[in-house]
């Protein structure tokens, strides 16, 4: 078997894994039961992600395919069916996406001993942002653009997929259901306990004074737009990472979108904000005060706004959600790294530096100018 690395953790490349590697043995198995062309041989590539395990296995025809294995905790097939019909979708619209392999009794995903295990083609191009750590910005304003372009694209053709939001049990997933509620701290109430572990998780830690504190205030800004929302899914999770490239160099763009494992029903304005949030900020340098590339930001904007012509209303969105994107996925983070994989640094880093940092951020005025010049960019009246 190819030897396995560790993983990216939230402080950087870690020796350690959450999950254990595919096995030779797991990829033959689990590949016995897709039609593919050929039998599974071996794992020729470990991936470094966290929260799922994932390997290229190369086939007998000397062809290979990309599987991903989750946990029961996390994901089912049940749960990776939702995905993979927007991904369909998508394709169908032309997005380049990955292709799905289904079962050969014709399911989306394969259950096998308490785990869910997805296949893909191999996506043609270059993983160009492979060893670099997730929210990293993008390289130049080149890629920044092509990043764009493609996400306004995706945006473009979701809004002719029509299936309901998920279930608000599956941890781990880019959504709002708890900041468009008009009552932010009684949507958190409903919530919290409909996420496996997270209520347990929570009594580590003062959140009822600390979320209001942080947060309270950007809802307060956000509440009276909440009825301007068209909702649409979305892909949850945009950064170069999830992203494959035509090649190496500094002009190459976008030909292939990697993992909806975080997808849901959002819309185009909160998606795009989550995009913003995890490539025009650098997260990884805080003695520089979380600098903002404010070149490949207006790049990556230029881009979406050639293939998705916001609204005004939902221009008006954009920095609205930004500080508050972050919540659910937080708060789900915190019940991960607490209760799945006990990871004090994970906690920390989820509910302290995540939750009520970015938050914290926002407020500064450093955040507090980065969301007026993101409101004037956009063309919106200043926030309230």
């Amino acid at each position: 078997m190819a030897e396995a690395s560790g993983q990216f953790g939230v402080n950087g490349p870690e020796n350690k894994r959450d999950w254990p590697a595919l096995s030779d043995a797991e990829a033959c198995e689990v590949l016995s039961h897709f039609p593919l062309p050929a039998p599974a041989q071996k794992v020729i590539w470990h991936g470094r992600r966290p929260f799922s395990s994932t390997g290229v296995v190369s086939l007998g025809d000397g062809s290979q395919v990309f599987v991903k294995r989750h946990d029961h905790c996390l994901r089912d097939a049940t749960a990776l069916a939702e995905e993979h019909r927007f991904i369909t979708h998508l394709a169908e619209q032309g997005v380049p996406v990955g292709q799905t392999w289904r079962t050969k009794t014709g399911q989306a995903a394969l259950d096998l001993d308490r785990s869910a295990y997805e296949v893909f083609s191999i996506m043609p191009g270059h993983d160009l942002y492979e060893t670099v750590q997730s929210w990293e910005p993008f390289h130049n304003i080149k890629h920044a653009f092509s990043g764009g372009l493609h996400l306004g694209r995706l945006h473009e053709a979701a809004r002719s997929f029509d299936a309901p939001a998920r279930p608000s049990k599956r941890p781990l997933l880019s959504t709002f259901e708890v900041i468009t509620s008009p009552d932010l701290m009684a949507g958190l109430e409903r919530w919290v306990p409909q996420q496996a572990g997270l209520a347990d998780a929570l009594t580590l830690h003062p959140w009822r004074e600390d979320i209001p504190a942080a947060l309270l205030p950007f809802h307060e800004r956000l509440k009276p737009f909440l009825g301007t929302i068209r909702p649409y899914w979305g892909h949850g999770d945009w950064h170069p990472s999830n992203l494959f490239w035509t090649g190496n160099g500094a002009d190459v763009q976008v030909c292939g979108i990697l993992d909806f494992g975080m997808s849901d029903r959002t819309c185009a304005a909160y998606d795009l904000a989550v995009a913003i949030e995890r490539t025009a900020i650098a997260w990884l340098e805080p003695e520089n005060d979380y600098p903002v590339i404010h070149d490949r930001l207006e790049a990556f904007l230029s881009g979406y706004l050639a293939q998705y012509p916001l609204s005004t209303e939902e221009r008006r969105l954009v920095p609205l959600f930004l500080p508050l994107v972050h919540v659910e996925y937080a708060l789900s983070e915190v019940a991960y790294y607490e209760t799945l994989v006990h990871d004090r640094a994970g906690v920390k880093a989820a509910y302290t530096d995540y939750l009520l940092g970015h938050a914290h951020w926002f407020a500064s005025p450093s955040g507090q100018q980065f969301l007026r010049w993101l409101t004037q960019i956009l063309q919106v009246p200043s926030c309230p």
